[in-house]
Formats: structure tokens, C-alpha cells, sequence
């Protein structure tokens, strides 16, 4: 569904086109790097640690060593001892510690990179692996944030276990306590794999020039490069990395897990080397979401107003520092991009514990802290027994509002617009008045807001990326431009914005990856910023080519360029087609008459970062006597600005709430009382499947106000955000319960009940 009709002067942006790769994934002919083959190629399998927090004592390789086919074997024996940050984006980011080595003399968690083989094939290396005999002096054990924060807990690396800890406050207090409702709730959220299709996998090549080239299913290109550099103290120009097709990623690959590790063997055995790691690899020994605890303090007017928000959030960052820093200070600059509150307050505290390392996760952040306060928006609801849309509809922010934290307009927000038409198509007042009902099975709704961003622009650090657009001789165009796809068609968005410019057919596009050595700058697929950001550079640079073809043409027709004009391919007179050249005829002319080519190059420096909104609304229906519980309806409305591609805009929404519905009732990353991830893969960690998903609509709220693209914004992050809480007030609602813990698993249901919470 839209909010409205594709604009009659749009011809290919806002309608529905196949991914570009579709047919070759279909059809298997799409080269992943887990299928690349490299002359001379050796592979690679990690040697995880067992133990979630111990010193290596004594590493014995020998056995491996003398196995036929095997090549090499690493550890902090023969490896580099020196530190890194395998998150940092940019020489001298300042918030990224530098606490992680190739491998681990001292493993802080079940996954930890102990060593690493290299033989002629993946069955030799696996083999050889367990013919490595480690014997660990075994440490206490930090499973929580909570924990690791005590007096006298022993500390996890030398600064100790605070990683970080910040205050943020706007805002003074312009309320009395007489007459104001006080609701104050933690919520916590869970450890949580990204689950891609693809699994992390790597290829690096080091040529007898001291060339080294990566082969990566990355998302920065720029940033790895950065990084393996820095570590093996190599000039940028001397390394290369690639970006490969990419079967998912979700933030997971956001981080350089295995750039560095796999470039260092392949430095050390001149030799191309192969870093693939299994699911159950990919689960524990790559990055989680994070575990986060927040408190949400609320006070409230009688007539519902907000009139202060006071957060405590504790964020688990596991054995490393990675992006927590980031990612923790993201989460407290959300919720004053949804709602209007005259005193805002946000704690937050890292810590570093002996579980699988916390990263970059879709949305970065939203997830977590909206789903504590959409839950608590629902408590403070009842406290007023007031309707929970009409609690939100009063406090959430308006169109060209300014957030005050970060002191940027907020754009043509129109949540409340998500809000009231979300509402309406729901039937969310008939829906949530209805009777919940009585006996062992409980039906009830549920809504929650979301709030994001469009880019990495802030009044402290720019936003830009540099495209180069060529047109060929036939009139067909080629778009040069550090573009990452991540499988959600970033680069059939790219195509249809050059192609509704110059007024081509998409088909005569092609739009390039990134590759360090080869493409223009840019800082990389994170931050909501793909389409926003570069699909903004994407239609300057088209703009700027076609100012091109017009001084070319004016040159050619011995026309003056204001009396021609671009359209359908062809450059012709305005008074009419009298007088016209094709782009292919036009760049021919241009060659052999005037000796020049038809290329451009443009920047485009962001100039706002506006607010990304999601409204949505669930229905569940909950089983009293198991704790099992459906998604039976599901509705999202998104503030998409302008769709570009619309089935891929709905492809998004239903993808994105899959995950959601995981992160609310199911996924989590579990650890037994000894630190250790369950083990099998999929086999213990488990995903909403086809099966389990309800019906989901998708009803799109599209306007022109803000600064991307014919008005688009961002879409595969948001689309996310409020999916949890909708269904967890729904399970509030069908129950009359209080469960702020998820995910809520059958078990907290069932304990929720046992203690008497809930609605007989």
C-alpha cells in the first residue's frame, strides 16, 4: 500500500524492478568469495578457544606441523603481538580502543582466536586443527555487565572492566511532582547473531611487488584498508581490498573480523590464502548484538504529556571494545529524535565481560533503547488508562522539529503521520477495546514507534561521497562509485536514479563496487546513509553529467547550451525534435570532433541528516498452558520519503520484521553457567522461519521533504526498530502482564503467570 501515487513525472524511480543480481543468484552463477579460486590457493581454519577467560600456559603444534599438507600454523608465538582495533573506520578514530591481537596469550571468551593452519586444502587445515593441544591456566569468569562492574572483580584488560561511561543531558524540568504519574521499568535486550546466509569468509593474496590484495564481503573497503595497514605497517597504496558479493550481513560485517588474520597468512606463505568459518563459528567467534539493560524513568503529566525521561543503560560489550563505545552513545541520541521531552537524561555505562564480542547490528543501537521505552510508554499508558496511540500522538516530535541533542532539524518527520494512518488501517481502536478473552489462549494488539537516521552527518563530522559517471559510445553510462551491496539491491537503487535523470532505460546502467585501489572515496554501507547519502551523490553526479552532454552538444550543433535540452536519451533543440543527437552519436562527435571525453566527477557533501521513522502494529495471540505465542497480523508503516524502488522498499519491511519477531520472542546467543556458546550452529539458535510469519502489511507514507533523492530516505535500518516492543505490548496486552525481559520465551511467560501477573 502507498499514501500515494508514483508522481506522473517519475518514469522509473517508484515503481517495481528486479534486483540487479536476481537471475545469477537464482541461477547459482553469482561468484561469492567462498567460491573464488586463486592459483596456488592454500586454506585456512581458526583454532577458538574452549574456555571463556584463560592464559595459554603452553601451545603444543608439532602434530599439526608434521601432518602431509599442512603449510604453516600461527599463534602469539610466531605472530605479531602488536594491538589493533578492528572497528576503527578512519586514521585516529578516537573511540576505538585498540585492545585485540591477532591471537589471543590471553583469551577473554569461548571463541577467542587461539591459532590458525594453513594447508592445500579446507579438510587438511580442520583436520590439523585438532592436532593442536593447548593447555590454559584457567580465569574467573565475567558473564554479565553487572558483574564485571563489582569491587574486586578481576580485570579483564589493563584499563579494567569500565570500557566507558558518559552522561547526556538537555533540558531542565518544567513540571511539578503534584499531580504527575511516575512509571520507572528496565528493559533488557539480548545477545543476538545476525544470521546471514552468507558465512564470514575472506581471500588475501601477497605478490612478490609487496602488494596485498583482499578479497572481502565488506562493507568499508576504505576502513579495512586503514586497518591492515596500520597493523602490518604497510602505506595505503601498498594494500587493495576488493569488495566481493555479499550473501547478507545485517552490521555483521561492518567490522574487519577477518581482514587482518587472514592477510597476515597470507603474508607470511606468499601464498593466496582462504579464511571460510562455519555457523557455529560465525555464531560466537564474529560479533552479537549486545546485551543491554535499560532503566527508563518517565514522568508524565496527568494529560500525558512527557515531562521528563531519565535512561540508565548498562551495555555488555563482551571480550573486546569494538564499536560499543559508538554504539552505546547512538543509543542515547534516539530517543530525542521521536519524542518531544522538556528534560532528557541518558547514562550509560560499557563493560567489558568474558562473552562473545558486542557490534554493529542492524539499526545500530534503535532496537535496544526503543524497545525500553516503547515499553514503557505502554506502562505509563495504563498507569493513565489512557489509549496507548493517543499517548504517543501527544509527545511525539513534529515535521522541522530540532533535536536537541545534536542540534540538527529533524526534517519533515512524519511519525505522527505513520501513527494516525497505521491507526486507521489497523482498526487499532476496535481492535485494542475488544475483549482479550478468558481461557488458555489470549488475543490482543500491540504499537510501538521507531526513530533512525539518514547518515553519519553531525555538527562534529561531515558526510559526503565522490562519484564518477562516464557515458559510453553507444549512450550506455557507467556509474564508478564505492557502492557496497549488501543483497538488498543498494546498486539497483544507484541505477534507477542515473537512469530517471537522463531519462535512459536502467538496462544502460552499470554501477560499480567498491574497490580501494580502483573507485572514488567513501566511508561505507553503516549508518543508514546508502541512499540518503550516496543516492544523493548518485543524482548530483548524473546532474553534473548532464551539463556535461549539453556543453559537448552545444559544441557539436554550434548551439548555444541554454537553447538545448536532455530527455529520452538524446540531446535536442527545445524548441522541438528538429534538431537532435543520440547520447551514442553525440559521444562519438565528441571524441573524433572535439577530442574530448564525456565523463564527470562529482562530490556531494550531505547537508542534513534528517529523522528515518517506523510505526507499527502487531496482534498476537498467546497460549496460556505452554507460553507459546503467534504473530497472527502485523502492520508497518514507514516514512520512506520517496520510494525508488517500491518492491524493494516492502522487501525491506517484511525482512526487517522477521528479525524483530526473533529479537522479541526467540533469538538470543546463550551461554551456560561456564561462558560457553550452546553449540550446532542453528541447531540451538533459533530464527523465525516462512512458517511462522504472519501476514504482514506494509503501508508506505511518501512526501518530498527532505534532502535525498526525489525526496527518499532511509528504509533496511528503520524498518526494524519498533518491530520488538509492537509485539511485546501486544503480549502486555493480551495477558495484562508486565514482561520487559526479552526475548520472552515461553518460560518467562509461563513464570510471568506463576507469580500472579496478569489478568484472570
Amino acid at each position: 500500500m502507498s499514501a500515494r501515487p508514483v508522481p506522473g513525472d517519475l518514469k522509473v524511480v517508484g515503481r517495481d524492478h528486479p534486483i540487479a543480481d536476481a537471475s545469477v543468484k537464482v541461477t547459482g552463477g553469482l561468484v561469492y568469495a567462498t567460491d573464488m579460486e586463486l592459483p596456488n590457493m592454500l586454506h585456512a581454519k581458526l583454532l577458538l578457544s574452549t574456555v571463556p577467560h584463560g592464559r595459554i600456559i603452553r601451545i603444543d603444534t608439532s602434530e599439526a606441523v608434521a601432518l602431509p599438507g599442512v603449510v604453516a600454523v600461527f599463534s602469539h608465538e610466531n605472530a605479531p603481538v602488536k594491538t589493533y582495533s578492528r572497528y576503527r573506520m578512519l586514521p585516529g578514530q578516537n573511540s576505538c580502543p585498540e585492545d585485540e591481537t591477532l591471537f589471543a596469550q590471553t583469551v577473554r571468551f569461548a571463541g577467542d582466536r587461539v591459532a590458525a593452519v594453513v594447508a592445500v586444502n579446507a579438510r587438511i587445515a580442520g583436520d590439523a586443527v585438532h592436532l593442536i593441544h593447548v593447555e590454559y591456566e584457567e580465569l574467573p569468569v565475567l558473564l554479565t555487565a553487572e558483574e564485571s562492574l563489582q569491587e574486586g572483580a578481576p580485570r579483564l584488560h589493563p584499563a579494567g572492566n569500565l570500557l566507558h561511561e558518559f552522561d547526556e543531558l538537555v533540558g531542565e524540568a518544567s513540571f511539578s511532582a503534584a499531580g504527575a504519574v511516575e512509571v520507572t521499568t528496565t528493559v533488557t535486550t539480548p545477545r543476538v547473531h545476525h544470521a546471514a546466509l552468507e558465512p564470514h569468509t575472506c581471500l588475501a593474496d601477497y605478490d612478490e611487488s609487496g602488494k596485498l590484495t583482499i578479497w572481502s564481503p565488506t562493507q568499508s573497503v576504505f576502513g579495512a584498508r586503514t586497518v591492515v595497514a596500520d597493523l602490518f605497517r604497510l602505506n595505503y597504496n601498498q594494500v587493495r581490498v576488493i569488495k566481493v558479493p555479499m550473501g547478507g550481513s545485517f552490521g555483521g560485517k561492518q567490522e574487519f573480523i577477518l581482514e587482518p588474520v587472514t592477510a597476515f597468512m597470507a603474508m607470511r606463505t606468499r601464498r593466496p590464502v582462504r579464511l571460510v568459518l562455519d555457523r557455529e563459528e560465525c555464531i560466537f567467534a564474529t560479533m552479537v548484538r549486545g546485551a543491554t539493560a535499560s532503566r527508563v524513568s518517565l514522568t508524565v503529566s496527568v494529560d500525558g504529556a512527557l515531562r521528563s525521561l531519565d535512561v540508565d543503560t548498562l551495555f555488555d560489550a563482551g571480550a573486546y571494545a569494538t564499536s560499543s563505545i559508538d554504539y552505546a552513545a547512538m543509543m542515547a541520541h534516539k530517543l530525542t529524535r521521536l519524542y518531544r521531552v522538556p528534560r532528557y537524561h541518558h547514562h550509560g555505562r560499557v563493560a567489558y565481560t568474558t562473552t562473545p564480542v558486542a557490534g554493529g547490528c542492524r539499526a545500530y543501537g534503535a532496537p535496544e533503547i526503543v524497545a525500553a521505552m516503547e515499553i514503557a510508554m505502554d506502562q505509563v499508558a495504563r498507569e493513565l488508562a489512557m489509549d496507548p496511540v493517543e499517548l504517543r500522538l501527544r509527545n511525539l516530535v513534529h515535521p522541522l522539529d530540532v533535536d536537541p541533542l545534536s542540534g540538527m532539524s529533524l526534517g519533515d518527520a512524519r511519525v505522527r503521520q505513520c501513527l494516525t494512518e497505521g491507526a486507521k488501517a489497523f482498526g487499532w481502536s476496535e481492535r485494542f477495546r475488544a475483549a482479550r478473552g478468558g481461557g488458555r489462549y489470549r488475543r490482543g494488539v500491540g504499537v510501538a514507534c521507531g526513530a533512525h537516521k539518514n547518515g553519519i552527518l553531525s555538527a562534529d563530522f561531515p558526510d559526503f561521497s565522490t562519484m564518477t559517471l562516464k557515458m559510453n559510445e553507444d549512450g550506455s553510462v557507467a556509474l564508478i562509485a564505492s557502492l557496497h551491496e549488501v543483497g538488498c539491491g543498494s546498486l539497483t537503487v544507484m541505477k534507477l536514479i542515473v537512469a530517471e535523470e537522463l531519462g535512459i532505460s536502467p538496462e544502460t546502467v552499470s554501477v560499480t563496487e567498491a574497490d580501494s585501489d580502483l573507485t572514488p572515496y567513501d566511508f561505507g554501507c553503516y549508518g543508514s546513509r546508502v541512499t540518503y547519502v550516496c543516492g544523493a551523490a548518485a543524482y548530483s553526479t548524473a546532474l553534473a553529467l548532464k551539463e556535461r552532454l549539453l556543453e559537448a552538444a552545444a559544441e557539436v550543433m554550434l548551439r548555444p547550451p541554454h537553447e538545448l535540452r536532455v530527455g529520452d536519451g538524446r540531446v535536442e533543440t527545445r524548441e522541438g525534435a528538429s534538431e537532435s543527437l543520440s547520447f551514442g552519436a553525440l559521444v562519438m562527435a565528441a571524441k573524433t570532433q572535439l577530442g574530448e571525453d564525456v565523463i564527470v566527477q562529482h562530490t556531494h557533501r550531505a547537508t542534513s541528516n534528517p529523522g528515518a521513522y517506523s510505526v507499527q502494529f502487531a496482534e498476537v495471540l498467546v497460549d496460556c498452558a505452554s507460553g507459546l505465542t503467534r504473530v497472527t497480523d502485523f502492520l508497518a508503516v514507514g516514512d520512506v520519503g520517496q520510494a525508488i524502488n517500491r518492491s524493494m522498499v516492502e522487501g525491506q519491511f517484511l525482512g526487517a520484521i522477521q528479525m524483530g519477531i526473533g529479537f522479541a520472542l526467540c533469538e538470543e546467543v546463550g551461554l551456560d553457567d561456564g561462558g560457553r556458546p550452546a553449540p550446532g550452529g542453528f541447531k540451538n539458535y533459533h530464527v523465525v522461519n516462512a512458517p511462522d510469519m504472519p501476514d504482514v502489511r506494509v503501508l508506505l507514507v511518501e512526501h518530498d521533504g527532505d534532502d535525498g533523492p526525489y525526496g527518499a530516505k532511509s528504509v533496511g535500518e528503520i524498518a526494524t526498530v519498533p518491530t520488538a516492543p509492537a509485539v511485546v505490548n501486544a503480549m502486555n496486552h493480551a495477558l495484562g502482564t508486565t514482561l520487559t525481559e526479552l526475548p520472552v520465551t515461553p518460560e518467562r511467560v509461563l513464570a510471568a503467570l506463576s507469580r500472579g501477573e496478569g489478568e484472570a
